[in-house]
């Protein structure tokens, strides 16, 4: 014989008296470092229907209340009465009728509420963005599918999740804990009071606020900066692998997927040729141009096959065995510091083969597999590990890939284009951006991340450890100064349009071949030379020369990052940059 000690079973077995509501609770909010509010919560009601208690009622009055055609609400009846026959719903048990109705027409409606017999509201919490901006980094909220629920049983149909961004890497700390309420109801539906005096009753434990690293300024003005182009900007605090901002352009405005608006303006955004809702920091793959010489340096320094010194010629290019790698004029020979100053292809040419062909290596296999562990330990061709689920790994060729497309047979000169960042070889912005935080750091870079606080809880431990990149801090010194004479030296220096008054800042220009149009614009740099703060890459797709669009727009974020402001000095920069429409002018 079984007993039933507890006698609340009774109370949930009299459906006929007795209604749950669950209590939904408020979603944390989300702050950006300086503690400025970026997402709250704002009410929606969902109109409850019980069919079984339904009698006859005044359609229109009802479509007037809550901003409904008539006709839409009889279509909505014979959905309910679909959904019975078919028996995808009870009669007996309450289901949403009509979802998140804004504020303004449930006050409405809830003066005529005991005209509808077997219709209730129940409050429901969505997003409010504070700002139009940063819609890639918070992500968006869903209603939850049967994925979602199989997966997480603490989802239950028609709750709503993060589905991209913060808003889904944080969803545990974020979506708090649901309650219930439990209330007693007469033969015409109307609540008479709670069950048992309410000791049935649990109350709704609110989600955990976080704190962002981002700078909800800065990446407001480099939105403003790649408006009407295509492209990311990524810029990191090197001391702690904190995102300062994570710009993909074309974006969108956050609150255009909230609530009821989302059904409506997804679709456009997922259709739209410019693709808004792709994430192109973390997304797109890129051939690094030449800001991949950083490293190629590096490595030859760290492998013993370069020196400071080291000197080589350029006539207009490298040539050996009939191939040809132009470059651009500029003097010649060159040592190290000012081959990065002038980003001197026959340079890297020779450096990169002098690696791969190392005599301490057997064949030049060996010598590529050792070239693309350096690259690896810089964070390239592997995810990250940032905050964001859909980061993308990039693509670092090894020996075996080109043993299939070469029987087996090639040589330092088969893939030399990988020597200037071109060839086989893809980043992200993201990473590239680390690239740069690592060599501002002199050899290290934390995974980069973009929670900076989570309320009575604590970050993930793998944002606080160091990540070595197997180059000697002593070697990064010639290529450091080689970056700041980049933009501070003339002769052929290629970024000179970066410099800020008052502020030593160390760079390097890319221009990514694209076979699909003009070539991509690239720049990466850190500021200062000494204690960075900002290390920061900046893409601009088909807009040809990294000096010309990248290289100004990445000075612009790193001044007003450091400085809050414009030197009067550069104002026809920033409004040349702000007025520029590349997207347009592409088409023509």
């Amino acid at each position: 014989m079984l007993q039933v000690i507890d006698p609340s079973y009774k109370f949930y077995a009299e459906s006929n008296t007795q209604r749950k509501l669950t209590q939904y609770p408020s979603r944390g909010l989300i702050y950006d470092r300086s503690g400025k509010l970026l997402v709250s919560n704002q009410p929606v009601y969902d109109i409850m229907i019980v069919p079984r208690d339904v009698v006859a009622f005044d359609t229109l009055a009802f479509s007037n209340s809550i901003g409904l055609t008539k006709q839409e609400v009889v279509k909505l009846l014979d959905d309910v009465k679909q959904n019975i026959r078919t028996r995808k719903k009870s009669s007996f048990k309450p289901s949403v009728f009509y979802k998140q109705l804004p504020s303004e027409k449930y006050a409405v409606l809830q003066e005529r509420m005991y005209q509808f017999k077997g219709f209730f509201t129940q409050r429901r919490i969505v997003r409010k963005y504070e700002y139009p901006n940063a819609a890639h980094v918070l992500g968006y909220v869903a209603e939850v599918n049967e994925g979602t629920m199989k997966r997480d049983s603490y989802y239950s149909l028609g709750d709503y999740a993060g589905v991209s961004g913060i808003e889904k890497t944080y969803e545990d700390f974020l979506r708090g804990k649901k309650g219930a309420r439990y209330i007693m109801v007469d033969v015409h539906g109307r609540e008479k009071g709670p069950m048992r005096g309410g000791k049935i009753d649990t109350a709704a434990i609110a989600g955990k606020d976080v704190t962002l690293s981002l700078d909800i300024d800065l990446q407001a003005y480099g939105e403003q900066l790649m408006q009407n182009k295509s492209g990311s900007i990524v810029a990191i605090e090197p001391s702690t692998g904190e995102i300062l901002t994570m710009v993909s352009s074309p974006g969108y405005d956050p609150a255009l997927l909230v609530g009821r608006e989302r059904s409506r303006n997804y679709p456009k955004l997922s259709n739209d040729t410019l693709f808004p809702l792709l994430n192109r920091a973390i997304m797109s793959g890129y051939p690094p141009g030449s800001t991949l010489k950083t490293v190629t340096a590096l490595i030859g320094l760290q492998e013993g096959v370069l020196k400071s010194s080291t000197s080589y010629s350029c006539n207009n290019g490298f040539y050996a065995r009939g191939i040809h790698v132009g470059c651009h004029p500029h003097v010649s020979p060159l040592s190290l510091v000012s081959s990065i100053a002038n980003s001197c292809n026959a340079y890297y040419c020779h450096v990169f083969r002098s690696i791969i062909d190392n005599p301490k290596f057997n064949t030049p296999q060996e010598g590529l597999e050792k070239w693309k562990k350096y690259m690896l330990n810089f964070g390239f061709g592997n995810r990250l590990g940032s905050d964001f689920f859909n980061e993308k790994r990039g693509f670092v060729p090894s020996s075996a890939y080109y043993d299939r497309i070469y029987n087996g047979s090639w040589g330092s000169l088969t893939v030399l284009s990988l020597s200037i960042g071109q060839g086989e070889v893809l980043t992200t912005p993201i990473q590239m951006a680390n690239m740069t935080a690592a060599i501002a750091n002199k050899g290290y870079f934390y995974t980069p991340h973009v929670i900076k606080d989570i309320a009575n809880d604590t970050i993930p431990s793998r944002f606080k450890q160091k990540h070595y990149t197997g180059i000697d801090s002593v070697h990064f010194e010639p290529v450091i100064e080689g970056m700041e004479q980049a933009i501070l030296g003339d002769n052929g220096s290629t970024a000179r349009i970066a410099r800020i008054p008052g502020i030593q800042v160390c760079g390097k220009t890319g221009t990514a071949q694209n076979p699909h149009g003009e070539n991509h614009s690239i720049f990466v740099a850190f500021a200062p030379k000494d204690n960075p703060k900002i290390a920061i890459a900046v893409y601009v797709e088909n807009a040809g020369y990294g000096g010309t669009w990248a290289a100004p727009i990445a000075s612009l974020m790193i001044e007003k990052y450091l400085t809050n402001n414009i030197h009067p000095s550069r104002n026809w920069l920033e409004q040349k940059m702000l007025n520029a429409d590349l997207i347009n002018e592409n088409k023509k």
